[in-house]
């Protein structure tokens, strides 16, 4: 909304500013996290009394979790109301890639909701069908994707990028939207299953958004896309924009769900927040490198997959608890060890991740 001031620059020339993605990202940071931090209190106390026993606890996992008996659920709310408000106010209204990662995001999010809905009020961790959630999730995905591959330059469009090698494409054809969707799915689901400790997924997914927020402005701009021999996708610098709002209300909502969390994000929030970090890596052609920035959300997600096809090939499990979060603590780890530690891991892992920009 406030992208459009700018052109009325010629008018009054200081409102040229609000042209510039970086100032704007900026904004963007600033205005979410002040939402969050100001409507929090309120937020949490609603949830509280609408909740009332507040999120389920799991009577096989860590002792030291039955504490958190009464703290309400769907955080999400918190994080993605302060960044949506905030998007809409300081990103480029007609940009497309805008509104269909806001749309993954809302999607995701609505699924997420009523799954924290049902385990609330069934005081179950059973929310609706996984397959089902899984088949909706797709269907969001898949056409997010349909609609990032028309607003793709024609050079790109299907094709699969690689990092570190300049110019090597894979064109994948029709397959490329089946791909792409599975790569928005996997990062929702994997930022889902990471969310299981007091700030342990948001950070990591501040972190991710920090760093394709950078990657998007570098390849949706011709100059530095061209210096650092990247593929240029136009109008994806907008995207930048949205990670600094993510980023802004991220931090909101820490401040409140610092250890002991007075909320937890819930399905809301992280399959939300997932979904909107698969849409910006597909979109600025950059699904690889997900999966490196991302590391720590794959290898929780994995470590799911493996104990239970162990269990049910051999009857054996190969981590204490899965996700494996919870087999570090089952091994003596207190939680904030658990959570601090993953944090730097993901620290690194983005690191990586963005010199995959310049090793060509």
């Amino acid at each position: 909304m406030l992208y459009l001031l700018s052109e009325l620059s010629g008018t009054l020339t200081p409102l040229n500013v609000f042209r510039y993605i970086t100032f704007r990202t900026g904004g963007a940071l600033f205005t979410a996290g002040f939402f969050v931090f100001w409507f929090g209190p309120w937020i949490i106390s609603l949830l509280r009394i609408r909740q009332g026993k507040g999120q389920p606890i799991r009577e096989d996992g860590p002792a030291s979790h039955l504490t958190k008996r009464g703290t309400p659920t769907m955080g999400g709310l918190m994080i993605l109301a302060g960044a949506i408000v905030s998007v809409l106010l300081w990103a480029n209204p007609r940009n497309h890639y805008v509104w269909v990662t806001l749309a993954v995001t809302l999607g995701f999010g609505a699924i997420g909701f009523y799954d924290d809905y049902l385990k609330v009020t069934k005081q179950s961790h059973k929310g609706f069908s996984g397959k089902f959630r899984l088949l909706l999730e797709f269907a969001i995905a898949g056409s997010a994707c349909l609609l990032i591959s028309i607003y793709s330059p024609v050079s790109l469009q299907n094709q699969l990028a690689f990092p570190v090698f300049k110019d090597a494409l894979l064109n994948l054809g029709w397959f490329w939207v089946p791909f792409a969707a599975f790569v928005i799915v996997g990062a929702g689901n994997a930022v889902n299953i990471t969310d299981g400790l007091d700030g342990l997924a948001i950070v990591p997914v501040m972190i991710a958004c920090g760093t394709f927020g950078i990657i998007a402005y570098l390849v949706g701009n011709s100059f530095t896309a061209g210096y650092l021999q990247v593929n240029y996708v136009r109008d994806t610098g907008e995207l930048a924009v949205v990670c600094g709002a993510v980023i802004g209300a991220g931090l909101g909502f820490l401040w409140f769900n610092a250890p002991p969390a007075q909320i937890f994000m819930g399905d809301t929030g992280s399959l939300a927040l997932g979904g909107l970090l698969g849409s910006i890596a597909v979109a600025a052609k950059h699904e690889i490198v997900l999966a490196i920035v991302g590391g720590l959300f794959v290898l929780e997600i994995l470590s799911v997959i493996i104990q239970v096809a162990s269990f049910k090939l051999t009857g054996k499990r190969v981590f204490r608890m899965a996700p494996i979060h919870h087999h570090f603590e089952q091994k003596g780890w207190k939680e904030p060890q658990v959570v601090i530690r993953f944090w730097i891991i993901a620290v690194v892992l983005a690191l990586v991740g963005l010199a995959t920009l310049k090793l060509r």
